[in-house]
């Protein structure tokens, strides 16, 4: 009977033995957990690099396009005066130009192109493109070719669901209604500063914080040969 008390009852070792066993398998769990929890950070982490590195391919190729049809349009007019024009990747410190002002990064044609890559990345070009168009409405000379234009213009970006319409008022769709019956260089004027502010204070800032802004800034790494000079 002095030993049976010392000692263990077996209901009290069965008892035991199932606690160790659950503490055992609730630690072993917990580690498993962990490992997953790491797993399933770093997929995580590895996902977002091919993100990245597929945006960026997704940049070039489209800024790869417009380059390629600025290119071309200019070979055809180049063709004239026997020159062609090539347009080269920016230098970083070239680029980071463009973040000084708005009419940096539209003055400089590889800017552009890259801006209006961005503008399609999101299905908001028409604005750049009207805004282009009118550019181009303004130095228009032959009256006859003003009219023509201002209509195109018109059906292409103002009427109501014009194929690129843009997002102005309708009090300033009617006045360029109106103005486009005996069109003027100034009748695209006030749509024009609308869409150029909307892009400048929306779209602007957010280019200039994209992936692909960001690599174009990137200095290139100095090389050991390069540090030796």
């Amino acid at each position: 009977r002095r030993r049976q008390r010392a000692g263990v009852r077996p209901g009290e070792a069965s008892a035991m033995q199932s606690a160790v066993f659950l503490a055992l398998q609730h630690g072993g769990g917990g580690r498993m957990e962990s490992s997953g929890r790491r797993r399933a950070e770093t997929e995580e982490a590895a996902e977002r690099g091919r993100m990245k590195r597929t945006i960026i391919k997704d940049w070039k190729t489209r800024l790869s396009y417009f380059l390629q049809n600025s290119s071309n349009s200019t070979k055809i007019k180049s063709k004239k005066v026997g020159k062609q024009r090539t347009y080269f990747r920016p230098s970083p410190e070239e680029a980071q130009l463009w973040s000084e002002a708005f009419d940096e990064l539209l003055a400089n044609k590889y800017g552009l192109a890259a801006f209006r890559a961005f503008l399609k990345s999101e299905f908001c070009e028409e604005n750049i493109e009207f805004w282009l168009a009118c550019e181009d409405f303004k130095k228009t000379k032959s009256p006859q070719k003003l009219t023509l234009k201002a209509k195109k213009i018109y059906n292409d970006f103002i009427e109501k669901e014009a194929p690129k319409e843009i997002n102005i008022d309708f009090q300033t769709k009617n006045m360029i209604a109106q103005n486009i019956q005996e069109a003027t260089h100034t009748c695209f004027s006030a749509a024009q500063k609308r869409v150029y502010s909307l892009m400048e204070n929306n779209s602007y800032p957010r280019f200039l914080e994209s992936e692909f802004y960001q690599e174009l800034c990137k200095k290139p790494p100095i090389t050991r040969a390069a540090q030796g000079t």
